[in-house]
């Protein structure tokens, strides 16, 4: 995300609220993954463990302390992820759950524009 003219000093962490944002983020993102199809098959029933990951990863990636890191070890998405059928229709849905967590937890335009710009990235990078 560097490189954007974002109108708060920081990171994106900050700008956005640091934890308190992340975390209204990820409750949206794993209701709304919970309930969709073409997602559910590749999910495990309970998805605290699946969000608990997801929470640390985003604290990170957003720019705030490097909890994933800590303690699981460099992200290794691609790798960490070919257990799992992602197709372009599931990278497709699981964006569509971020971009309603995005507005459901009320991040600011130009924030949420460039954090679903680096994640559409990151997505792509998923596909299998």
């Amino acid at each position: 995300m560097r490189g954007l003219n974002m109108t708060k000093p920081g990171t994106i962490y900050e700008a956005i609220g640091g934890q308190e944002a992340v975390d209204k983020i990820i409750d949206s993102l794993y209701t709304h993954i919970g309930a969709h199809e073409k997602l559910i098959p590749i999910f495990p029933d309970d998805l605290q463990e699946s969000a608990r990951k997801q929470r640390l990863f985003l604290t990170q990636f957003f720019g705030g302390p490097n909890l994933y890191l800590e303690e699981r070890g460099h992200p290794m998405l691609k790798r960490r992820h070919m257990e799992f059928e992602i197709t372009p229709e599931r990278k497709a849905a699981w964006l569509e759950c971020m971009n309603k967590a995005l507005h459901e937890a009320e991040i600011e335009k130009p924030y949420r524009s460039a954090i679903f710009e680096r994640l559409t990235i990151t997505a792509q990078h998923m596909v299998n």
